[in-house]
């Protein structure tokens, strides 16, 4: 798998997935570090002979046991999780995330939404 096109590979095949999904993929993409991990491509992403996908059932499961995270990364993954498919999160965990990863699990949920004109980021 190329690393430098699977963002382009990604969001290709995000466009014909349900919003959920999409908003998932563009906050991995977004965030670059989660998905920059060989492990977590290795779990998430399956390659196909016409492209990639990303078998976020199968990543759910395993996650957590096979790959070495720190708090904010966890978090950020429950969260991108819980935008691909709907799932109870505590929403106290988004003290975990930071300002950086805080912002982009925002944005998701305002894609999720269905809105593309909510501003999030910091204030000038």
């Amino acid at each position: 798998m190329n690393p430098a096109l699977l963002s382009d590979r990604l969001t290709e095949w995000a466009r014909t997935q349900q919003p959920g999904e999409r908003a998932a993929v563009a906050a991995l993409i977004e965030e670059g570090d989660i998905l920059a991990r060989a492990d977590v491509r290795d779990l998430l992403v399956v390659e196909i002979e016409d492209g990639v996908f990303c078998d976020w059932a199968r990543f759910e499961t395993r996650y957590r046991p096979s790959l070495d995270l720190n708090t904010a990364e966890d978090t950020f993954l429950t969260f991108v999780i819980a935008v691909a498919f709907p799932r109870h999160v505590p929403l106290w965990r988004v003290e975990d995330l930071g300002d950086r990863r805080l912002a982009v699990v925002l944005r998701a949920l305002a894609r999720l939404a269905g809105s593309d004109s909510i501003a999030v980021g910091a204030r000038t």
